[in-house]
């Protein structure tokens, strides 16, 4: 007997592409050549000579196409696609970027400050930076946040030092000292004229190409904008989860670098459980931070504890909660304020439990993993020492609050 004769691969012709594209053979394990639908033809309106034809849109085959023609009409070939793809000249972009920004007036996005550009636009559709950049292709890049609030930058100096810190783990060399940042953020929140809000900025490896390395990276940069944003004092209590996401290695857990996407996940992960966020805990059990907060407790005894340590990013807003709570203690409101490794069961066990961060600055936790903490109400002495850091943002010292020269960068 002979052997059963296979079915030849069957040619489908693109009208751009003058070698013949040829369906893979697993898509005719099942049909014979005859049997499958006929094959698209597409039109492309633009300067490419050729358009890659991927094992998707093959697949799609086996479905007549009917899915696949994400752009197709009413009454249309259902094998055609037209595509006319327009090509702007600078001002028509201009003109078409102005377009996608919302219309209303007050965008909260007031200044952004680019040392790509050197200078400062209020155009939030300008408000953009290189796609070669390697923060962008290749997350090499680092952040940090400040918050404004009446008019003052919030412990810039302290936030400053953690960026630069972040920036030599990353090995990027900033393109400007320390005194140099901080004066362009002070005069982009006074061109800003936003009195509340936070101020963003990043250092990046620059642009150059795409590349992994970033040798071919001209210069380093510097990118900032100021957020408008109310702030007001969190007194409702979250909700939280145990993590499932894996943490970050300590290496970049310890730095705050663009790669997010574990806190972004964790995020996501929260609130799919109908929580506010999640809460890591590390390969020995401890428990280590939150998305984008630090995580403190005050245990049954009244100590006031946050587990801090090389594996994490310890957050400039818990730094100057370990003084404050000092004024607590002074008072015989708390026992004590301390950092150490917490367990979870201990953590579970506390009486009360918050959030940590720049932009919160505190957020009461009252249920971990469905279980309520302490009497599943916000805490009192949560709420003292929310109130001691509100005090320190709205009065605390010079070294602390930053006046932004609002009339001085409107006379320029």
């Amino acid at each position: 007997m002979g052997r059963a004769l296979q079915p030849k691969p069957t040619a489908m012709s693109l009208s751009l592409v003058n070698k013949p594209f040829f369906s893979p053979p697993f898509l005719l394990c099942s049909k014979l050549a005859s049997q499958l639908p006929p094959p698209p033809r597409l039109r492309i309106s633009s300067s490419s000579s050729c358009l890659p034809f991927t094992a998707c849109a093959a697949a799609a085959t086996m479905n007549g196409f009917s899915n696949f023609i994400s752009h197709q009409q009413p009454g249309e070939d259902k094998g055609t696609v037209d595509l006319r793809v327009p090509v702007y000249s600078s001002s028509e972009l201009v003109e078409k970027l102005q377009g996608k920004i919302r219309p209303e007036k007050g965008h909260p996005y007031r200044a952004m400050y680019s040392s790509f550009f050197d200078g400062i636009t209020l155009d939030p559709a300008l408000m953009m930076i290189p796609i070669d950049d390697h923060m962008v292709h290749r997350g090499h890049g680092v952040f940090d946040t400040t918050m404004l609030f009446n008019g003052y930058l919030y412990d810039l100096d302290s936030h400053l030092v953690r960026f630069l810190d972040s920036a030599s783990k990353a090995k990027i060399s900033s393109p400007f000292p320390r005194k140099t940042l901080r004066s362009l953020l002070i005069q982009l929140a006074g061109a800003s004229k936003c009195t509340a809000g936070s101020l963003r900025y990043w250092l990046s490896a620059g642009p150059g190409d795409f590349l992994l390395s970033p040798s071919g990276c001209r210069n380093s940069q510097f990118y900032a904008v100021v957020i408008s944003q109310n702030f007001s004092e969190c007194t409702k209590g979250a909700k939280v989860i145990t993590s499932t996401v894996p943490m970050k290695p300590p290496l970049f857990a310890a730095m705050k670098n663009v790669n997010y996407l574990p806190n972004v996940h964790s995020k996501m992960e929260a609130e799919k459980m109908g929580a506010f966020a999640s809460i890591w805990v590390d390969d020995q059990g401890y428990i280590a931070e939150g998305p984008n907060a630090n995580v403190a407790f005050i245990s049954k005894r009244k100590e006031l504890l946050l587990p801090l340590s090389h594996k994490i990013l310890i957050g400039c807003t818990a730094k100057r909660l370990l003084v404050l709570a000092s004024k607590l203690v002074e008072k015989g409101l708390l026992k004590s304020v301390s950092t150490r490794d917490v367990t979870v069961a201990e953590a579970k066990d506390s009486a009360e439990m918050m959030f940590v961060s720049s932009l919160l600055p505190i957020l009461p936790i009252v249920e971990w993993d469905e279980q309520p903490i302490g009497d599943g109400l916000v805490g009192e002495l949560t709420l003292a020492i929310s109130s001691v850091l509100w005090e320190d943002i709205i009065s605390g010292p010079e070294t602390r609050r930053v006046l932004v020269p609002y009339e001085q960068m409107a006379a320029m």
